[in-house]
């Protein structure tokens, strides 16, 4: 094209001034995109209906102070608001969404904001909603899968019908591992449909730090594992914890929030453990960087991941990694001197993995060496041979 490709990004999944690190792997992507100089992009990022911003309401109370419009470093991002009802909200959100984000789409083009195509993250229900505005506006639909959206919703019958349905119409299908490409092609999509194009890692945002500097941030004293997440119930925070009376001179370094803080800080009492359980809150990519440099191992005992990025961004800062062999996990961790994978998910898997990394611990150059073979370029040209190709035909 004589041109550059414009794009709609959509997807509930993208940062706010309010939520700075949620989707943040969605808006990386993106900015790798538009440093090609061959995409301009406006983003629009529902988010849900809430009536109050007051602290007691926790997170809702986000959805209500997220701005309507803001410039999000540097990005243009609109976030109207969708109506999304508890308990019944599952099945009908994809409608509810697409009919929230409309008017928005509708006033942007009415300003002469035009654009080629809608690039949709997370399939469900982000993806289907994407796929009716498409269908009333015309525009072809580029979805990516992303992780539960394929290997945990489906499982439910009208939401599985929705995301077969708008896996047939859509122009294509972008997923971020092998695993969920096989997953599609199980429930029938076809596979010439779907392209595997993995997340890359920063490395100009993770990289190892002065090691002893990054110790003394965090107070490290003893052998450190950093454990990365949200603390609900998939991420196995409890795993890690349950390791330490196992694991005498290691202490434990929780980045994340989230509603299973006050049971994990039980289980850390109960188990006489809470001197070496620290709890960091959610910390910024700077923080991050300086917890995986000064960590000795990270530990991901997720039951479900796509790609989970957070084991690029350990390796990049020379920290190897132990982690459950789940969905794409074995294509991130495929090489002794990232780290180590366990096939069982559980506390004494978890035990026995970090006793074989801290045998035969690889050297931490040899990690970020590893690491940087997975930057952004193949993905990004890979996004645009998809467009260039949707779009010329």
């Amino acid at each position: 094209m004589d041109r550059p490709i414009r794009t709609l990004l959509f997807s509930t999944l993208y940062p706010s001034s309010v939520r700075p690190s949620h989707g943040i792997f969605v808006e990386t992507r993106l900015r790798h995109l538009l440093a090609s100089g061959q995409v301009e992009t406006r983003v629009v990022a529902p988010v849900p209906w809430f009536p109050s911003t007051h602290p007691y309401f926790g997170s809702y109370a986000q959805f209500a102070a997220t701005p309507q419009r803001e410039i999000w470093n540097h990005i243009e991002v609109f976030h109207p608001r969708y109506f999304l009802p508890p308990k019944v909200g599952m099945n009908i959100a994809p409608v509810l969404l697409a009919m929230g984000a409309y008017r928005t789409i509708l006033s942007l083009l009415r300003q002469g904001v035009a654009f080629d195509l809608i690039d949709a993250h997370y399939f469900y229900p982000d993806g289907v909603a994407a796929m009716i505005l498409g269908r009333v506006l015309g525009k072809p639909v580029v979805i990516t899968a992303r992780g539960t959206d394929i290997s945990l919703v489906p499982r439910y019958a009208l939401p599985r019908w929705m995301i077969q349905r708008a896996g047939r119409r859509c122009a294509a299908i972008i997923t971020v591992c092998k695993a969920l490409k096989d997953e599609l092609v199980d429930i029938g999509i076809n596979p010439d449909k779907v392209t595997v194009l993995r997340n890359g890692v920063d490395l100009k945002q993770f990289y190892p730090e002065d090691r002893q500097w990054a110790r003394s941030v965090f107070g490290m004293s003893h052998f450190a594992l950093a454990s990365v997440g949200n603390l609900v119930p998939l991420k196995g925070h409890d795993l890690v914890i349950g390791v330490l009376p196992h694991l005498t001179d290691a202490e434990l370094f929780i980045a994340g929030s989230g509603p299973e803080e006050r049971r994990l800080r039980a289980l850390a009492n109960s188990l006489d453990v809470a001197d070496r359980v620290h709890f960091l809150g959610m910390l910024t990519q700077d923080q991050l960087r300086l917890l995986y440099s000064g960590a000795d191992a990270l530990v991901l005992a997720s039951s479900r991941e796509g790609w989970a990025n957070v084991l690029l961004e350990s390796m990049a800062c020379g920290t190897p990694v132990i982690a459950t062999d789940v969905w794409g996990t074995p294509e991130v961790v495929a090489a002794p001197e990232a780290g180590v994978l366990v096939e069982e998910r559980s506390t004494d898997a978890l035990r026995f993995g970090i006793q074989r990394l801290r045998s035969a611990l690889p050297d931490r150059l040899a990690t970020r060496r590893y690491a940087e073979a997975f930057d952004w370029e193949a993905t990004t040209k890979g996004q645009l041979d998809i467009f260039n190709s949707l779009l010329n035909r």
